[in-house]
């Protein structure tokens, strides 16, 4: 879709430039010095000039005008060659005056030489007067195509470069909307693009990691944080003879940086280098991009009807219309401010205009994060609202007061043409003043979202994951844990109440067992999809290897549901059948229950803390409940030969000693995909194979301790 809505923005913008070109001087293209020389022709009298280029290419249709001491008057036109050929006396010593005034040139003065036998050459500039052609439209085009990909390259290294950072930043969010506002403000620092920021606000609202009063915050700080492009695009109109001053011109580092760029782009290995050479090629990009869109437009000062144009957006409701469409188009408030900014370079674009259009700039910005909300909870739609509301306001208020300020003050600036520090300093200007009104009133922001947005009389729910998360997987990856980590809960929590029930069966107790296997199922589904397109995005080392260990272990947990679902379903053939075990036989199932219960617990617990220690000693006790499993199964035999035991009851005991032995399987995988995944390897079999050979000392040792704390007695 971002894709589609560029394609579209260049696709109007070049329709309209077209339209503008077509309708401009028919001898109009891009400026030039045409030099002229005057020689003796072969058939005296007559004599020519010579008019070219500045790269030496014959101009034709160039009229020029001959004056000869003052008395004789002559015009020429020079040919296909650029030859204009003067049929008069000319004698030595005469006093010539060359004049030009060709249509679509610059007035160039004129230009007195003596005539003499050799004459020597002399330079007549005629400068081509600035316009607009399909040559112009089209290094518009090219420079706005670099423009928006170096913005978008540039922003997706810069989110992928600060990872674990951005996470980190998130999740010192307090209820303080002060601190809300910072956080955004740095993170639209980080991103530079406040759609962005925005965007993955409504995410956060959307999957429960960040209430709406704390987005109130981070929304106001984002408006504020994409000011800072423009900053850095004004640094184009620097003009200076000043070594220092002309080296803070983009065109002068800017190739420096993509020199850079480049080496660690293609040079490094480290992943982190490389995000930062993508981060400098697509700042160079952008800047490139900026100085192609200047270039094309300059000429559009010399075009009446661009001039036209611009005249109508100085109506308010006009401009602010055009800046929202186009911002809406776009996607992003800094690229629309970068083509205003460039349009600037004309010298058409006066502050009555840019004002209004700068204003709408800023609501059409608010159209990523309204379509993003799109299919989210109440919550995010609010977020959403706030951030459109926070916009609107500001301009229905502030764009009121600036002309009833300027009808008694008369600015002097406004019907002057703006430049891109200008654009720069009013689009900060605007924003600035919206925080100042508008900060102190974010809970009456949060009210208006409540009141348009209202809950449903009966709970929608909340997903458990959002797709919007995705371009931040750092983010992504820590709500899949947490999702993660409540599936564990309820498959942990399932299995212990279905070991209750073995003791004491309740019909209620079978029924949410049942639906917590359902439960699991969904988080399963969820997770799993979810993780497969997180891993289709770019992610450093780190995270790509936690959302690995998050699939391997969501089917662990699930199957430990299911586990706990049919070990409910014997106590419930056992309490219909009216089945009781022996008490040597209940002693020995309570020993095993325990063990169970001890694995599950320290399976859980290792992997919401990410605690190696506990994982270690997963796998010995999982041998151990291997052990106690064959155990059971023998002393049952025995049993049942001695007829203390029925066949009937052994079928069950052995389905009950199959989903426990299966229970700690699966505990050992997930504690060894822990350990595995720690120590940057990813093969669970061999770690395994490892273990159980004995050649951990430290296995030994446990599965010792484990094998004392669950014997059975004699």
């Amino acid at each position: 879709m971002k894709k589609l809505r560029i394609l579209l923005a260049v696709f109007l913008i070049g329709c309209t430039l077209l339209s503008v070109c077509s309708c401009g001087q028919k001898a109009t293209v891009a400026p030039a010095e045409v030099s002229g020389s005057v020689l003796r022709a072969e058939a005296d009298p007559a004599f020519e000039i010579t008019v070219t280029d500045s790269k030496g290419v014959a101009v034709a249709d160039v009229e020029l005008h001959l004056c000869i001491d003052s008395a004789t008057y002559i015009s020429a036109t020079t040919g296909e060659n650029g030859i204009a050929t003067f049929d008069a006396e000319v004698s030595e010593g005469d006093s010539l005056i060359v004049v030009s005034y060709p249509d679509g040139y610059e007035y160039d003065g004129e230009k007195e030489i003596v005539f003499e036998e050799s004459v020597e050459d002399f330079s007549l500039e005629i400068n081509k007067k600035g316009g607009f052609d399909l040559f112009s439209v089209l290094g518009l085009l090219g420079g706005l195509a670099l423009f928006l990909y170096g913005m978008t390259v540039m922003g997706n290294a810069l989110e992928k470069r600060a990872g674990n950072k951005l996470k980190m930043l998130l999740e010192t969010l307090t209820s303080n909307t002060f601190k809300g506002f910072l956080l955004g403000l740095i993170v639209t620092l980080v991103i530079q693009s406040s759609s962005a920021t925005t965007v993955m606000v409504v995410g956060f609202v959307n999957s429960g990691i960040m209430t709406l009063r704390q987005a109130t915050g981070v929304i106001m700080g984002a408006n504020l944080g994409t000011s800072v492009t423009a900053w850095v695009l004004s640094l184009t109109g620097i003009e200076s003879s000043n070594f220092w001053i002309r080296l803070c011109k983009p065109s002068s580092f800017v190739p420096v940086l993509a020199v850079i760029g480049i080496y660690l782009f293609m040079f490094q290995k480290k992943p982190k280098h490389k995000d930062t050479g993508v981060i400098f090629l697509g700042f160079a990009a952008l800047m490139f991009g900026m100085e192609m869109m200047s270039d094309a437009v300059s000429g559009l000062r010399d075009v009446p009807e661009f001039t036209q144009i611009l005249t109508i957006f100085s109506n308010p409701i006009l401009g602010v219309l055009a800046g929202t469409i186009l911002t809406a188009i776009v996607q992003s408030s800094s690229a629309s401010v970068g083509i205003l900014q460039a349009l600037t370079t004309s010298g058409t674009v006066m502050y009555a205009t840019a004002i209004p259009v700068i204003m709408g700039q800023n609501i059409g910005t608010c159209v990523s994060a309204m379509i993003s909300s799109v299919g989210a909870s109440k919550n995010a739609k609010r977020a959403a609202v706030i951030h459109l509301a926070f916009n609107v306001i500001a301009t229905l208020i502030l764009l009121p007061i600036w002309y009833l300020v300027d009808g008694f003050v008369d600015f002097g600036f406004v019907d002057t043409a703006a430049d891109p520090l200008g654009i720069a300093t009013v689009h900060t200007a605007f924003k600035l003043f919206a925080l100042l009104l508008l900060m102190p009133a974010s809970r009456l922001l949060e009210k208006l979202a409540n009141l348009i947005i209202k809950d449903d009389k009966t709970s929608d729910g909340t997903e458990l994951l959002d797709e919007r998360l995705l371009v931040t997987p750092p983010v992504a990856i820590a709500r899949c844990k947490e999702v993660t980590i409540a599936m564990a809960k309820i498959s942990v929590n399932s299995l212990q109440d279905s070991i209750r029930l073995l003791d004491n069966y309740d019909e209620k107790l079978y029924d949410r067992i049942r639906e917590d296997e359902n439960r699991v199922d969904l988080y399963e589904d969820k997770l799993g999809s979810y993780l497969v397109k997180l891993t289709s995005q770019d992610m450093n080392e780190e995270d790509s290897l936690e959302a690995n260990k998050l699939l391997h272990v969501i089917s662990d947990f699930e199957r430990i549901s299911d586990h706990a679902l049919n070990i409910a379903a014997s106590a419930e053939e056992i309490h219909d059948k009216k089945l009781e075990f022996s008490s040597e036989a209940k002693k020995e199932l309570a020993t095993l229950t325990n063990a169970i219960k001890e694995i599950l617990d320290l399976t859980l617990e290792s992997f919401i803390a990410d605690n190696l220690d506990k994982a270690i000693i997963v796998e010995p006790l999982e041998q151990v409940v291997d052990h106690l499993k064959e155990l059971l199964r023998k002393r049952h035999i025995k049993r049942l030969r001695k007829q203390e035991c029925t066949i009937e009851l052994g079928f069950v005991l052995t389905d009950i000693l199959t989903n426990f032995e299966r229970v700690s399987d699966h505990c050992s995988n997930i504690a060894a995909c822990m350990l595995e995944i720690s120590h940057d390897e990813f093969d669970i079999h061999e770690y395994l194979r490892k273990v159980k050979g004995g050649t951990e000392e430290e296995y030994n040792h446990y599965f010792d301790y484990y094998s004392m704390k669950y014997s059975l007695s004699e």
